[in-house]
């Protein structure tokens, strides 16, 4: 129990719980305090005996209650805490620190992809600061439960007016925190079992294809702004690399020889190594920009997406797009940086083979293409040497 042993102390402690008593009379019971987190003082714990018949047995069943009670109490159990274990106890934040360390040691680890550790610190974020602006914040994990993510999920998806997809994606992540949880035993039974993703058979996709009139417009306005990023456009639409392998490529990966890009399989999404062709139109953009005389150990993109020997983050593209490019152009937000890797996809179909794509793409099954085509091309593909789009 804590409470205050010196005369002298200054600073009164948290009394957290008493030692039951028994008490007889005409009615027996057995009576202790423990401190309740929700209330934020102590509250009584009566346990009534008169079901026990005879006296004696009342006193022995007693003294045994007392005994099992007060062992409980200074192993820190709480009884207005449904846990089994005191780590339920512990405070909200000071859980979504652990966690948020936890990831932090995923990522450093290589076990947790750069885009989703900020997207799963973005999504704590937004859940820590909506539990403050409630009028009753949870304080203890124990709190946790599903009545509070059914809240929060309404809050996301109707207070805030967000997409079905952003709402499911909200669940995702949650469903991940809630075995996190369960994992290092802050609670016992999962909070998200029973809510289910909202099916997004009508919804309409957040992502389109870029016109080619607006892909027009973005080459020309590119082309005068910022010739640099035009080069990021370039080789995600025309190579079909992802942004975040595109921040891990160096001046080394590309052969000009054989107009190839090496992707490590220590980047890549699917995690094997690939060949995909460079055609010639982006490599007389590279070589208007000087790019290569600059060492081959330099990333393509650093500062200002010009070569550098320091790494920038994959979100340096959106955020340069969203801020900067769409808002210039007037572009809807619909057109995503993303969205030049579907319209390259799209202009390649109606010049090659299915195949092709696939393999540029590194598409690993045919829902894209075809099942049973090798995956390891080693070499560039002829027909996209010299494949010019609109852009």
């Amino acid at each position: 129990m804590f409470a205050q042993n010196s005369k002298n102390s200054s600073t009164k402690e948290v009394i957290s719980y008493t030692y039951p008593k028994l008490h007889t009379g005409k009615e027996w019971y057995v009576d202790f305090y423990a401190w309740d987190p929700v209330l934020g003082n102590l509250r009584r714990k009566k346990i009534k005996l008169n079901h026990i018949e005879k006296i004696t047995d009342r006193r022995k069943f007693a003294a045994g209650l007392i005994y099992r009670i007060s062992t409980k109490l200074e192993n820190a159990w709480n009884p207005w805490i449904e846990a089994e274990n005191s780590l339920a106890y512990r405070t909200f934040s000071e859980v979504c620190q652990k966690y948020t360390d936890y990831l932090q040691k995923l990522f450093s680890d290589c076990n947790l992809r750069e885009k989703t550790l900020y997207g799963y610190l973005s999504m704590l974020k937004m859940f820590k600061s909506w539990n403050q602006s409630r009028k009753v914040p949870i304080t203890y994990i124990y709190q946790y439960d599903q009545l509070l993510i059914s809240d929060f999920l309404e809050y996301i998806y109707l207070d805030r007016n967000n997409s079905i997809r952003t709402r499911n994606n909200y669940l995702t992540w949650l469903c991940t925190f809630d075995s996190y949880l369960m994992q290092h035993s802050y609670i016992k039974n999962s909070a998200t079992e029973g809510i289910s993703s909202i099916k997004k058979n009508n919804a309409k996709k957040d992502r389109q294809v870029i016109s080619d009139k607006d892909i027009i417009r973005l080459h020309d306005y590119l082309e005068k702004e910022n010739k640099h990023f035009l080069l990021a456009s370039y080789i995600l639409h025309y190579a079909l690399i992802r942004p975040k392998e595109m921040s891990w490529l160096k001046l080394n990966n590309f052969n000009l020889a054989k107009q190839t890009i090496f992707i490590s399989g220590t980047i890549a999404k699917n995690k094997k190594n690939a060949v995909v062709t460079l055609p010639a139109k982006v490599i007389r953009l590279m070589l208007d920009l000087e790019v290569f005389n600059n060492p081959g150990d330099y990333y393509l993109f650093s500062e200002q997406f010009r070569p550098g020997s320091e790494r920038k983050s994959e979100k340096v593209f959106r955020d340069f797009w969203d801020r900067k490019v769409r808002k210039d152009l007037k572009f809807p937000k619909e057109y995503k940086f993303y969205s030049l890797k579907d319209t390259g996809i799209t202009a390649m179909l109606h010049s090659c083979d299915t195949l092709t794509v696939r393999d540029q793409a590194r598409h690993s099954s045919i829902l894209m293409t075809n099942n049973y085509t090798p995956q390891d091309i080693q070499e560039a593909n002829e027909l996209l040497l010299n494949y010019e789009g609109k852009f």
